[in-house]
């Protein structure tokens, strides 16, 4: 019996669009990990910080690849997710600030920023997409749904699921990051 959402789920992957700045397509999806290998391997020899943001199953892919880049890929990687921060910035500031408040204390010029959102319209990870860019860091974008989602027009490079099922694109999301979080591991080794 063929499982129809496998099959969808394997064909949204070799559809998955990697731009460079909404402007440059990577011709293939094996061309996208490449670039995206590059990016990230050019921050961990820098010695950058790396943000991952997101809402929702989002949220939960940036937790889970905090820890695997810092534990795996031996990147310095930093969590924005502790309740007193988040509630905080959310009760002064606003839940469209919870990011791009706290990144303003925390990004130098050499970070990376990492944001996740399927819809790519979250007015909390444009804001701090926003905050990233007036200081000059790279934003690695991760997003679905319609192609002309705001946060793909913002970042450096941007990944694209082309899918507005929630499924499908958190899940082509959550193994791109982990492929590249693999590649870095198989070629650097693992210190534990």
């Amino acid at each position: 019996m063929k499982d129809k959402y496998i099959e969808e789920l394997i064909e949204k992957i070799r559809e998955t669009e990697v731009w460079v700045r909404d402007k440059k397509k990577c011709a293939d999806y094996s061309e996208g990990i490449t670039l995206l290998l590059e990016r990230f391997t050019e921050h961990k020899k820098n010695g950058s910080s790396v943000f991952f943001i997101g809402n929702g199953g989002s949220c939960a892919i940036a937790s889970h690849m905090t820890a695997d880049f810092m534990k795996n890929g031996g990147m310095k990687t930093y969590s924005l997710y502790d309740n007193a921060v988040t509630t905080c910035m959310g009760n002064d500031y606003g839940y469209e600030y919870i990011f791009s408040r706290p990144l303003e204390f925390l990004l130098n010029p050499d970070d990376l920023l990492v944001a996740i959102s399927s819809s790519g319209n979250s007015r909390n990870i444009c804001n701090a997409i926003e905050t990233a860019g007036n200081r000059d860091v790279e934003v690695i974008t991760f997003t679905g749904f319609r192609p002309d989602n705001q946060a793909k027009q913002m970042g450096t490079v941007n990944v694209y699921v082309p899918s507005e099922k929630y499924g499908i694109v958190e899940s082509v999301h959550n193994l791109v990051l982990q492929q590249i979080v693999d590649l870095i591991m198989e070629r650097d080794g693992v210190k534990l």
